[in-house]
This record gives C-alpha cells, structure tokens and sequence, in this order.
C-alpha cells in the first residue's frame, strides 16, 4: 500500500542497518575466518559461523561489502545450518569491480565450504549480491564451452576451464535488478556535459518545479509525457558512457598492439594507462521522489537519504568514480552480465524472494519482473513491512529483519 500522507523521508541506513541485533546472538557460536585464493590468483576472506556439526551452510555475499555481521546469520544458525559470509577480493572498491572476476572469488568460496564437507549450500544474495550470485549460477550451469569467453570490456574470462560449483538453493532478499540496471534507472538524464557535474538541460531535470518536482517530505509528481522522456533519456545517456568505455579500452588496446611492431614512447606510456573517469549525478530515480510512480510503503528519498542535491551532486554515489571495465562489467545497465534480467531464467533451484515494502532501491515492480522471470517451478514470494535493510517502518512494530528471518528458517527446513 503506497504511504498515505508522503510527509516522512527516507532515512539512510548505511552497513550498520544490515547488521544483526547483538541479543540475536546470545545462543554459543563460533565464527572462524578463513582467508580463500581464487583459481585466477587473487585473495578472498569469509567467516564461518556454526553452533558445531551442520552439514548445512548458507552462504552470503555481497560484490562491494564484506557484511559479517548480516542481520540473516542469527536465522541460518537457528534453523540448524552453518553460515557462511564472504567478501570478495576488492571489499569497498567500486573502482575496479568486475563481476566476471567476483564470480571466481564466489566459486572459492564454494570449493572451500565443500571441502570442509558441506552437503548442501544455499546462495543467499541480499540487494547487489542478487545479482551476483544470478550471474554465478547461470555460469556455473552452463557447459564450460557455452560460458562467457569475454567481459563486456573484451577481457578474456577463462570461465571454459573454471571450477564453478552449482549450489542446492537461492533465497533472494530485497534483490534489485542488478547494479547496471539499478543505477540507469537512478541515472539523472539532464546532465549535458559528462564533464560538468552542474550541467542540466532543463527540459529533462528531474528536481526542477516545473518538471513536477517538490522539496522532500512532499511527493512528487511528474507527468507521463515527462517520465517516458526521461527514462528513453537515461538510457541514451548509459549508451554515450559505454562508448566513452568502449574508445579508452579500444585507445589502450590499440597501443598495446603497436608495441608488439616495436612502438614509441608514447605508445608505452598509452599501453599502460588505466583510465579512470567520473560519473556525477547518479541518485535521480523517480520513484523515489514521486511515491505514486509503482507505490508501495516507501517514503520520500533514496537509499542515499531525502536530500537530492546532496546525494545526486555529493562524492557518495553509486559508480562515482570507474574504470573503463568496471563500467561495461559492473555499472553500465545495457551491458552489464550482472543482471537478474539475463540470468534469472536460469535459476532452476529452489527459490525464495523476499521483497520490502518501504524498500526505496527495490521496487514493486522489479520484485514482480524477477520472481516471474525465475525458471524453477519451485519459487516463493514473500512480502515484508520495512525499509530496504528491513528496518521497522513505524516506531513500535516488528522489525522487517525478524521477519524475513522467519520466513528463511521456515523455507530452509521445508525445502532442504
């Protein structure tokens, strides 16, 4: 149900509103790190959480954060299962996240929970791990010679020789669409020059009066014919941003081939350069201004919090600052693997999908598309009152957390 009266705003929760309450943990546990080396080479680290015997691990993970202390451990350990918690091998650096990269830091994670004898592993992806762990699991399941051979950058993968272990289960808890197509739908369309974070072409500014926009905690409201032309607009504007990518991976690439002929200074010092650029103005979603726009029990503002100006315009943003190829891999949401768009039809596993209703970043809409696009017949949908980290709504109500809690140890027993 949309919020009646749209006079409160959202509040941002950072890591700590994804973290468990410390009177959830009081039952005795031990929570033993282990440091992981993926089969490219690079290094990882988990924690095992376990009450001692479990054959049985839930594993979560999350492309950009190491969440240890993730609010679902205190369920997984009260249904009888171990929990594992992972970050992958860049934790807090967007810079350079490739998701085809990330998915070998999965897979260790799942060769050393299955040498440590784990019979049954459930992939738990809550918000960006969704999309990660869909992308792991449509590779995993794939022939060797049918996976990926290239990320969208044109690097070569290796996923024809790599060792992807297929998992038992998927639980999806407030998953967006994957962080491509997260942030094109946030992308504010009116910027004119990529390199002036205050250029605006005023027909297409989002927190402009006259385009419908009002001052948090008041709703929005835009026009039809303006949303159809922003949306069409923020696609166009992903698009120029990947050409951008796709000429200084070809420039470097390029220079690299030269060197092979016996080039300049100048083409080493090109061959070398790893580019980095600025993406400004990324938190313009308007749903998140405009409550009727797919309503739901959200309030005004963005994961980023009720202050437009400040999120759209401020250094804290989603992909603010890129490579070339963790554009195309990771933010870029038309060219991006990541996505439960192009991977949720190979979820055959047993599912669940847990959504929030005040969930600012997740959507009505967006839950309905993924749960309707997952291939098992074995699915279950369950709606939940909460903010996006599934923090209580209204002051004195069960929190969002214990509830989704519930509902993963009731689905982790009847299913496994």
């Amino acid at each position: 149900m949309a919020n009646p009266n749209n006079k409160k705003v959202a509040v941002t929760a950072g890591l700590r509103g994804a973290s468990w309450q410390g009177e959830r943990m009081t039952v005795p546990f031990s929570a033993t790190p282990s440091p992981l080396t993926t089969q490219d080479g690079q290094g990882a680290l988990g924690v095992l959480f376990s009450r001692g015997g479990e054959r049985k691990v839930v594993f979560i993970m999350h492309p950009r954060e190491l969440v240890v202390t993730h609010y679902l451990v205190p369920d997984a350990l009260d249904a009888g299962w171990a929990c594992w918690v992972q970050g992958a091998r860049s934790i807090g650096n967007d810079l350079r996240l490739e998701h085809e990269f990330a998915l070998y830091d999965v897979a260790a994670g799942m060769r050393y929970l299955r040498a440590q004898g784990f019979e049954t592993i459930v992939l738990l992806g809550n918000s960006g791990g969704a999309g990660l762990f869909a992308y792991y699991n449509q590779q995993s399941l794939c022939a060797p010679q049918e996976r990926i051979a290239k990320t969208p950058a044109g690097r070569v993968t290796r996923f024809d020789s790599a060792d992807f272990p297929v998992a038992d289960g998927i639980a999806l808890v407030s998953p967006h669409p994957g962080q491509g197509i997260l942030l094109m739908n946030a992308m504010d369309p009116s910027v004119v020059d990529e390199l002036d974070a205050f250029s605006v072409d005023p027909a297409l500014d989002p927190f402009s009066e006259a385009n419908g926009f009002c001052l948090p905690p008041d709703s929005a409201s835009y026009r039809a014919g303006f949303i159809e032309r922003y949306r069409t607009a923020q696609r166009q504007r992903v698009a120029r941003i990947d050409a951008h990518a796709r000429a200084l991976v070809e420039r470097r690439q390029a220079a690299r081939n030269r060197l092979k002929s016996g080039a300049g200074a100048e083409d080493r010092a090109l061959a070398a350069h790893g580019a980095i650029f600025q993406v400004w103005r990324t938190d313009a979603d308007l749903r998140c201004w405009d409550t009727s726009l797919d309503p739901s029990d959200r309030f005004v503002g963005s994961l980023w919090g009720s202050d437009p100006f400040v999120s759209n315009l401020g250094s804290v943003g989603f992909g603010r600052i890129v490579t070339p190829e963790s554009w195309l891999s990771t933010w870029s949401g038309l060219s991006s693997n990541a996505s439960l768009d192009k991977c949720a039809h190979a979820i055959e596993q047993p599912t669940l999908l847990i959504e929030y209703t005040g969930d600012n970043c997740v959507f009505p809409e967006d839950a309905e598309a993924i749960f309707a696009a997952l291939a098992t017949s074995n699915k279950e949908r369950h709606r939940v009152r909460g903010n996006h980290h599934g923090q209580a709504l209204e002051e004195g109500e069960t929190s969002g957390q214990v509830l989704a809690g519930r509902h993963l140890q009731r689905w982790l027993q009847h299913n496994f």
